[in-house]
């Protein structure tokens, strides 16, 4: 124990901290309350501004308060030798944690070692991530992160957190996190039961149109509505809830159909519907789009927006006449769900470095091809996002505009007003642009407009439909489109896909046979590098059975999607083959011995890094023409000449070394 003349001869030896002279100058505390609050700070560990507020009762003044915080945070930066973050200064979006702890860093990993990821810069060679540290010099942590990380390519870079601090983040990203998850939760025990409406649809009235921004959540709660009314509210609900693409009406002989398209592929939604509402809810959908409801024979194209949950959606929607009754097919452009950036596109970082090279050209024409509904919109604003600044004229044609970026002058076609694709194209030109998106070019005019364009000194953007990047050329052509034009003004052509993203809290590892893998022009050692997976995909009788179902994919094994690219960038030799007419074979086989990684490889890279699976590879790149040749012309390409060993060129039958022999595996 320390006497009070003792205690009293250590108050006067000691000397404080600027900080502690500093309280005890504006009266907050005095100088034996300063050394009760040192000496059992140091023993319980507690920071000295707890402890002095439970001994005065008081809290720290703010600007105190600031001053203590920012003392620690430079003796930590003195300590370590590091930079330190000052939350308060430097804000980091949670979000944006978020993200990087449900990518990179689990947040088990988070809590045991007291780090948290800040944020990842993917401009540097390797990519950076920023992680602050409670302990920046805790050696097991740093191993760990280094194993996690180091398979992505990605290094990490250290700063020191004060632990209140660091406490203070990872709260807030549990109470947000916590608090999506209640949101879906609610938002999935909302059972949409469609029974009380068809019981209710019996002797309907004719409907009347509602106009404007209706908000679906106060329409659902309106028990005054009509049956059909409520029925086709529930429908769109249901689509946001389980974030579909899109719905799907279908008329059948005895009842209909309504499927929803979620991440690729389509599923029942509801149980088949009584034939005798199919006019009805075909009537209400029509009206709600502003289309023609006693038009039956021709197809129509409308949109329908609607709040939902604070934001707004919009729904394109198109009927077509079929056999039985006219079919709707709404396509939800959801703007809140999508997140524009090619670095969170295109995982590959030499196909990222590539196209972002494409689109700084000062002109020139890029193409973006593949199937409706593989993400080319997206890529393309993407890609405008890239070069959006003040300095930078960006006009759009498009055929909806799906999506609003502040800073472009974005047109809509109307057909039916003469403003088709080339019209509009052609206006552009007169009004000053430097980059110019085409929303989609199909025909001669259009093609022909802006080959124009981008040989007299603009960037263009447009897609196309094609399998692959290489038959962009031909598809050019068939538009008589002249070769050497094409080969002047082409930069490149992306070709994409998406395939389903694997879940990664259920997802089973397992060793596909040496067939399996030879299907895909693997080799039977690959097996045993790397680790592959299945879906944990769950059957409709395992979901309604009361088995276990994964909380994160619902049961369907996957969740989300991931892009497969494959970039051909226009060289000098492309150029030559182009402008002589060169077969599409021929051309693709010159871009992949120049380094392009066609959508087979690229999503067999995914498949390596435990993203997807080899059935989502077969069911979305390797069914498309094209690719089973392509592992004909590898095998084709490995094959030497038996008498003098010579290798072989694809397109070789005969070694023009030996002149007779054959070549052979």
């Amino acid at each position: 124990m320390v006497n009070s003349s003792s205690r009293r001869a250590l108050i006067t030896r000691q000397s404080f901290s600027p900080f502690g002279n500093k309280l005890i100058l504006t009266g907050y505390a005095d100088q034996e309350q300063m050394l009760q609050a040192s000496l059992e700070s140091r023993q319980s560990g507690k920071s000295l501004v707890e402890v002095l507020q439970g001994l005065t009762g008081k809290a720290l003044p703010p600007d105190l308060l600031r001053q203590y915080k920012q003392q620690q945070l430079f003796e930590l930066k003195i300590i370590y030798g590091i930079d330190s973050l000052d939350p308060e200064i430097n804000q980091i979006p949670t979000d944006q944690i978020g993200a990087l702890i449900e990518r990179y860093i689990p947040l088990e990993i988070c809590r045991n070692y007291e780090l948290i990821p800040l944020s990842l810069n993917s401009e540097v060679d390797p990519p950076t991530l920023l992680v602050a540290m409670v302990k920046p010099d805790n050696l097991e942590a740093l191993d760990r992160l280094n194993r996690i990380l180091r398979p992505e390519g990605i290094v990490s870079r250290r700063m020191v957190i004060a632990p209140d601090d660091y406490l203070q983040l990872i709260q807030k990203y549990l109470d947000e996190n916590a608090e999506r998850q209640s949101k879906a939760s609610i938002a999935q025990s909302m059972e949409i039961d469609l029974g009380d409406d068809l019981d209710a649809m019996v002797g309907f009235e004719e409907l009347s149109s509602d106009e404007g921004d209706t908000d679906l959540g106060a329409a659902l709660q309106d028990a005054e509505a009509a049956p059909i009314i409520g029925l086709v509210n529930k429908i769109l609900a249901k689509a946001l809830q389980e974030g579909v693409s899109d719905i799907h009406i279908e008329p059948q002989e005895e009842s209909l159909r309504i499927r929803f398209r979620k991440d690729g592929v389509l599923s029942q939604a509801f149980d088949p519907l009584p034939r005798k509402i199919i006019a009805a809810v075909v009537s209400r959908f029509k009206i709600i789009a502003s289309l023609d409801i006693a038009e039956r024979r021709q197809p129509q194209d409308g949109r329908i927006r609607r709040l939902y949950q604070g934001r707004k959606v919009d729904f394109r929607v198109s009927t077509l006449p079929s056999r039985f009754g006219e079919k709707v097919v709404l396509r939800i452009l959801d703007n809140s769900s999508t997140q524009l950036g090619l670095d969170k596109l295109i995982t590959d970082p030499d196909s990222l470095e590539i196209v972002r090279d494409m689109v700084t050209r000062p002109f020139g024409l890029i193409l973006v091809t593949g199937p409706t509904g593989s993400g080319k919109t997206t890529t393309l604003y993407s890609a405008l996002a890239e070069c959006n600044h003040p300095g930078v004229n960006i006009s759009t044609a498009e055929d909806p505009i799906e999506y609003t970026l502040p800073g472009l002058t974005q047109v809509q076609v109307i057909r039916e007003k003469g403003m088709d694709f080339a019209t509009i194209l052609r206006a552009f030109l007169r009004q000053d642009p430097d980059v110019i998106l085409v929303g989609e070019t199909r025909d001669k005019e259009t093609a022909k407009t802006a080959i124009e364009a981008a040989l007299t000194g603009h960037l263009v953007l447009t897609t196309l439909h094609t399998n692959d990047a290489a038959s962009a050329i031909a598809r050019l052509a068939e538009m008589d489109v002249e070769p050497f034009m094409v080969s002047a003004s082409l930069i490149g052509v992306v070709a994409q896909r998406l395939v389903r993203r694997v879940c990664a809290e259920c997802r089973i590892p397992y060793q596909p046979s040496p067939t399996d893998l030879g299907r895909f022009g693997l080799s039977a050692s690959v097996g045993t590098e790397i680790t592959f997976y299945k879906a944990n995909t769950l059957t409709p009788e395992e979901l309604h059975s009361g088995k276990p179902v994964c909380s994160n994919c619902n049961g369907i094994g996957y969740r989300g999607r991931v892009g497969v690219y494959e970039i051909m960038r226009i060289t000098e030799l492309l150029q030559g083959l182009v402008t002589e007419g060169a077969p599409t074979e021929r051309i693709k086989e010159v871009a992949v011995d120049e380094g392009m990684i066609t959508l087979l490889s690229y999503s067999l890279n995914l498949v390596k890094r435990g993203e997807t699976t080899l059935d989502e590879v077969e069911r979305v790149t390797f069914t498309d023409s094209g690719l089973e040749s392509e592992l004909k012309a590898k095998r084709k390409s490995s094959l030497t000449c038996r008498v003098c060993g010579a290798a072989a060129k694809p397109e070789w039958l005969d070694c023009p070394y030996c002149m007779t022999a054959r070549f052979e595996d």
